[in-house]
């Protein structure tokens, strides 16, 4: 049986891995990810990709990188995309992940002119999701934890948009059956998202009161979450106690 690439293109700052977990284990947790049937691939670190073939579909996590930072081994990740995209790989791609299959495929992201957008905010359905089986159990609005500052300003010809927020048009984007990408964090829960916005104040003394506000508006997102264990659900790459 064919394992589940979990494409890890960064880490989460140190405190939060000290006082939570780094990237890939909030994958596993968040999406129900059986670790008898994922590979974990740390791109940054060096670690090889097999040829898209050879996995049963992809998940590709957040970073702190920047995509336009066009980094060695990022453009690598999207030429190795760009392939699984050719065989129609089963592809979960989030925030970085997001933007990346979007650049690899001809979109443009940058930095949004509206600066970060980070905390628990509302994720608007658009009219094309009611064609897409995997959001038919996404109510009309839904909150989702966010933290980025770049964004797919312009998506790829092969894309469809099927969600947004107040501040960025492409939430969820869609690339035909096999391919769907967030802006959001399924995997954040609200204790992650509580953790983020402390690291930022403490780096940021002078917004700080702007993020204890966003702070008091934290909470889990099952709806969010739900997209990544759908996911993992349609591979059977779930773990077996999962509800």
């Amino acid at each position: 049986m064919k394992p589940l690439l979990l494409m890890q293109t960064g880490d989460a700052p140190q405190a939060i891995q000290r006082e939570l977990a780094n990237f890939d284990q909030m994958f596993l947790q968040q999406g129900n990810i059986a670790a008898d049937r994922v590979q974990i691939v740390h791109l940054p670190a060096g670690d090889p990709l097999l040829p898209p073939e050879n996995y049963c579909g992809v998940v590709i996590t957040g970073s702190p990188a920047m995509v336009t930072e066009q980094l060695p081994w990022s453009e690598q990740a999207a030429a190795w995309l760009r392939q699984a995209m050719q065989i129609r790989l089963p592809i979960f791609g989030v925030c970085y992940g997001h933007q990346l299959l979007a650049y690899a495929l001809g979109g443009e992201v940058g930095y949004h002119p509206q600066g970060m957008e980070v905390g628990t905010l509302e994720i608007e359905l658009l009219p094309a999701a009611s064609h897409d089986k995997r959001l038919m159990a996404l109510p009309p609005r839904f909150k989702a934890n966010l933290i980025h500052s770049q964004s797919v300003l312009t998506p790829p010809p092969a894309a469809e948009v099927l969600a947004r927020s107040r501040q960025d048009a492409c939430q969820i984007l869609r690339y035909g059956d096999n391919a769907l990408t967030t802006q959001f964090h399924p995997e954040f829960d609200g204790a992650a998202m509580q953790r983020y916005l402390s690291w930022l104040s403490e780096r940021e003394p002078e917004n700080q009161q702007a993020y204890q506000v966003k702070q008091q508006q934290v909470s889990n997102t099952p709806f969010s979450q739900m997209l990544l264990q759908g996911f993992v659900v349609s591979l059977g790459a779930q773990r077996s106690n999962a509800g």
